[in-house]
């Protein structure tokens, strides 16, 4: 799972596309999960921070920026990751919307960069 869902992330990235909602992500990916099912949603937050702790080790940008609420922009398991990670303090991460949008530029440049690309997909 963790794999079809990071190659589909960083071909989101490679091409620009907008960060995804959750919903859209299960479909795409068809990971079949229901976010109405607390166990499946947690799942799906476990996929992400898996992800993304693995990127972050590698020195590359957190891919799990990428996937959105629809209504909230990042929810916050995505910024408490970033405590984890020793970013920032969540809250404060939380409230600075250029810091999300500053992820979501580091997956586009990062990926959209062929040297990369080729390194590590």
């Amino acid at each position: 799972m963790n794999t079809r869902v990071r190659n589909h992330l960083i071909s989101l990235a490679r091409n620009g596309d907008s960060p995804i909602p959750y919903r859209r992500l299960i479909n795409q990916t068809e990971l079949g999960l229901n976010l109405e099912i607390k166990h499946e949603k947690q799942l799906l937050g476990e996929i992400l921070d898996e992800i993304s702790e693995d990127e972050h080790e590698n020195k590359r940008p957190l891919l799990s920026a990428l996937v959105q609420d629809k209504r909230n922009g990042q929810a916050d398991r995505f910024f408490k990751l970033c405590e984890r990670l020793e970013i920032g303090e969540w809250k404060e991460l939380k409230k600075d919307e250029d810091f999300r949008n500053e992820q979501v530029e580091k997956c586009y440049a990062f990926w959209q960069d062929d040297k990369n690309y080729n390194a590590h997909f």
